[in-house]
């Protein structure tokens, strides 16, 4: 990847709320969180909607930051995902996507970041991303000094 689109904490949580604010006046059964990037904005919406039941899709696509196969490692049974919302953080080629609809084609699918390839398998998403580019996520990077700029001449 050549690009990085850098993401904190409160942007996170400002994103979270975005896409809280078309779901709050529907009934859901619950959430079920695509790990592991789907498990922090799931806490964040959860929290935002009042659902108290979670659950975890999990699958493992990225090795090395490289997209890979898509391995289920668990899913639950929820029939159609009627009802529910998945929540994962990215959707990047639509791999991911395209297997939990074709397990869940009932739930509502949403994503805080979409790139180009993957837009089109969720429901809803708040944020565009350039192919091209990878997202650092507040969980994968930490606070570190910077000096000044005038120390490096």
């Amino acid at each position: 990847m050549k690009k990085k689109y850098i993401v904190t904490w409160d942007m996170l949580q400002m994103y979270t709320r975005i896409i809280a604010k078309d779901l709050l006046y529907t009934k859901w059964k619950g959430i079920i969180a695509v790990s592991r990037g789907g498990l922090v904005p799931s806490a964040l919406l959860a929290r935002e909607l009042d659902i108290r039941y979670i659950d975890t899709f999990c699958v493992a696509s990225y090795y090395c930051g490289c997209q890979h196969n898509t391995n289920i490692i668990k899913h639950t049974d929820y029939h159609n995902g009627e009802g529910f919302i998945i929540v994962d953080d990215l959707t990047d080629t639509g791999n991911t996507a395209k297997l939990i609809k074709k397990i869940y084609h009932k739930a509502y699918l949403v994503a805080i970041f979409a790139k180009p390839l993957g837009r089109n398998f969720v429901d809803k998403y708040i944020i565009d991303i350039p192919q091209n580019t990878w997202i650092e996520q507040p969980w994968d990077t930490g606070i570190t000094f910077i000096p000044p700029m005038k120390n490096k001449i």
